[in-house]
């Protein structure tokens, strides 16, 4: 169902809000653990170590550089110029150029690998899936993953009950992440022409209360909204951390979503 001009502005301001919070999304978000690359090779049946590589939606860059230490040839598409600045800052010898899933600067059966970390859900699948089937070689792979947070962890399931309430969210439907997925899933490529594999990669990292809560705050969701509701709803949810963790320090739980399609 085409969207309305309404959530089409809602939607294009919060693809736009993460370039004046660039630094924030780089110093805060969670990487990807080598397993998730182990499980993209093993779907590919080929590995990422010289293989022609594009990560498109880089971002500031996060899984470009494991790409690149993976021993890709990597280059990454970012349409966001203050993305693509704190890309450059962070990874000044790996090529980035702008441009977006929906229409791509790449030559036809150019790549390897196309790859979307946390960026397939911005694009239009009816116009980036023909593009992937255009720009990936016979035998390429299209791998697609999301960071998604374990709700089976108490204190994560709480704490996304409080932020769904702040948001005005359905708190079932956020909480019902299979469904999520399931989703995403049938989502990916409306014309049935990708035949998707699935894995799932749990993992963890344990950072500080402040380091948790800039992530969240860096949600495109939180982004554009006011400043001072927002301040005040980040506010209160440090308290009700160091309540349940008075050292300070949380261990995030994620379960990364991985997809994965061969090119024919």
């Amino acid at each position: 169902m085409p969207l309305t001009s309404s959530e089409a502005s809602y939607r294009a301001a919060r693809a736009h809000s993460f370039n004046s919070a660039a630094a924030q999304y780089a110093a805060n978000r969670p990487s990807y653990p080598p397993a998730l690359f182990d499980a993209v090779e093993a779907l590919a049946a080929r590995p990422l170590a010289g293989a022609e590589v594009v990560d498109v939606g880089a971002g500031t860059g996060i899984s470009t550089g494991l790409l690149h230490a993976r021993g890709a040839n990597v280059l990454a598409v970012e349409p966001g110029p203050g993305m693509a600045s704190e890309f450059r800052r962070a990874h000044p010898l790996i090529p980035i150029v702008r441009g977006s899933g929906d229409a791509l600067p790449l030559a036809t059966a150019s790549a390897d690998f196309l790859t979307y970390a946390q960026a397939w859900h911005w694009t239009d699948p009816s116009r980036s899936a023909p593009e992937a089937l255009r720009v990936l070689r016979p035998g390429g792979a299209l791998a697609l993953w999301w960071n998604t947070e374990a709700l089976d962890v108490p204190w994560i399931e709480a704490a996304a009950r409080r932020a769904a309430r702040f948001l005005g969210w359905d708190q079932e439907a956020a909480r019902s992440t299979e469904a999520a997925r399931a989703a995403r899933v049938r989502s990916a490529d409306p014309s049935g022409r990708l035949s998707f594999d699935r894995r799932q990669v749990r993992w963890s990292r344990r950072v500080p209360i402040d380091t948790h809560l800039a992530c969240t705050a860096s949600h495109s969701q939180f982004l554009v909204l006011d400043e001072e509701a927002t301040g005040a709803f980040f506010a209160e949810e440090r308290n009700h951390l160091l309540q349940a963790f008075p050292d300070g320090f949380v261990e995030e739980t994620y379960v990364v979503e991985l997809l994965v399609a061969i090119r024919s």
